[in-house]
């Protein structure tokens, strides 16, 4: 019976360390996006209904700020628990690393704090202060909300491009920059890459409710409004974050060069190099399958040397120093879904933006409000992709060419058992939040309109200026 305990307990813990902060982080992810962007779409409806006096604006305000208030608790429970991750399955990474990598993370806490404090303010305001002071107070969630992802983004490229520290001879840390260690190269491009993508799937996620209710008959003004706002951030997002991903792609080309063949899936440096759609890398070095347009991946990666740019290849590295076969064909799949899924939203967006130009209206067509009820899910599938892009295309590294995820991770064999845990804890969080948010939705639709009184409110069915 000892043995057969011995065995169960006696397993590899760097699979399961790298599976529970894969399963944390992707859960995690999803209500980052609201996060950042769901306070900026508020305000946008604060604003019109405050300075035009619509009621059904102030309504969709109040509602938002408490569905605000809701995601902003559950994400910092999926927050701290990530924290505490770090320690635990990480060790020998944080005893090596933690005094530079900790540094973001304590700005990160400032405008957590930050954040929380003016979500209550602005909350509880609703009830309390004039129109126009209440609205400025919430503009600091959505400062805090850019800056606390900021500052997170800042650790993961410094992850990506490590600097702002002297080692000895031991290879331990003696010196730290703090603005070396956050204004890492990396930083500013995937700190942007980051932030953009917030509002587009937080936009594309708020919007697509709204549009369910459209395609099931809800086409009160209401429903509109709570669709346009949302949908039209999302919009406007969303060619900016094709422009900044292309530029963070040749940031890739030129600094990660084993990630970029990663992507490109080149096995092999050449020249006139293949854009191939789909398809695998074999163990043996080879590509099967996919559809391979003839100079594209070249003329991406530098248009000015179009098909004679040279794009290095993982033979370029020992087999040790970059990703296994099976994990750059996954870097290479999400990269694909990643860049179709913008590619979708940006015609969806051109087709919304379009209509409006020429007939000052969104467009009507089920088929669009169909294909826009399913935008929040494409933008979420879109950004968890791009994360796979970033993380498994940096391995076998945790910290890029200085430290393996091998040599990281915690030595505990019993490290599945948390991961359980945390599996057991995450289902429960996520159902008591769909719980809680379907029955302020119902209790909502009930009320029609009718919330609780405030100086200035939805219920008063007017605005009156402080």
């Amino acid at each position: 019976m000892h043995s057969f305990l011995t065995g169960i307990l006696a397993v590899d813990p760097v699979p399961w360390a790298r599976a529970q902060m894969a399963f944390t982080l992707s859960a995690h992810i999803i209500l980052v996006p609201l996060g950042v962007s769901w306070a900026f779409i508020t305000l946008i409806a604060n604003y019109r209904g405050v300075r035009h006096g619509d009621t059904d604006a102030l309504v969709l305000a109040q509602r938002w700020s408490k569905y605000m208030a809701i995601t902003f608790a559950v994400g910092a429970v999926t927050g701290t628990v990530l924290s505490f991750e770090f320690g635990l399955l990480w060790p020998r990474f944080m005893g090596q690393w933690g005094e530079a990598f900790g540094i973001p993370f304590a700005f990160e806490g400032l405008f957590f704090f930050a954040e929380a404090i003016f979500v209550s303010i602005y909350i509880f305001g609703w009830r309390r202060m004039k129109p126009w002071p209440h609205f400025f107070s919430g503009i600091p969630i959505a400062i805090c909300g850019i800056g606390g992802s900021v500052s997170v983004i800042a650790a993961n490229a410094w992850m990506n491009d490590p600097s702002g520290f002297t080692l000895d001879k031991a290879g331990r840390i003696v010196e730290v920059d703090p603005w070396g260690v956050i204004f890492n190269d990396a930083m500013p491009l995937m700190a942007a890459h980051m932030v953009v993508a917030a509002y587009v799937v937080g936009g594309f996620m708020i919007a697509s409710v709204y549009a369910v209710g459209m395609v099931r008959g809800r086409r009160d003004r209401y429903h509109r409004l709570g669709f346009l706002i949302p949908f039209t951030v999302a919009a406007i997002a969303v060619p900016i974050q094709i422009g900044v991903g292309d530029l963070l792609a040749g940031w890739v080309y030129q600094n990660q060069p084993v990630k970029f063949a990663a992507i490109e899936l080149v096995p092999k440096t050449a020249s006139n190099v293949p854009e191939t759609l789909f398809g695998r890398l074999n163990d043996d070095g080879t590509v099967s399958g996919g559809i391979a347009i003839p100079g594209l991946a070249s003329r991406l990666a530098n248009p000015s040397m179009g098909t004679d740019t040279v794009i290095q290849g993982l033979d370029a590295v020992p087999a040790g120093d970059r990703p296994t076969a099976r994990q750059v064909t996954i870097v290479h799949w999400s990269w694909d879904v990643m860049v179709g899924s913008g590619m979708l939203l940006l015609l969806l967006s051109l087709w919304y933006g379009a209509v409006w130009l020429f007939r000052r209206d969104m467009p009507q067509s089920r088929l669009f409000l169909l294909m826009a009820s399913a935008s929040g899910v494409l933008a979420m599938i879109a950004m968890q992709a791009g994360w796979v892009v970033s993380e498994v295309g940096r391995q076998p590294w945790i910290v890029y060419n200085l430290q393996r995820v091998n040599d990281a991770a915690t030595a505990n064999t019993g490290v599945w058992i948390t991961f359980i845990g945390v599996v057991v804890l995450y289902a429960a969080l996520a159902a008591a939040t769909v719980y809680v948010l379907r029955s302020m939705s119902a209790r909502f639709q009930r009320e029609d309109g009718h919330d609780l009184p405030v100086p200035y409110g939805p219920s008063d069915h007017s605005v009156s200026e402080p």
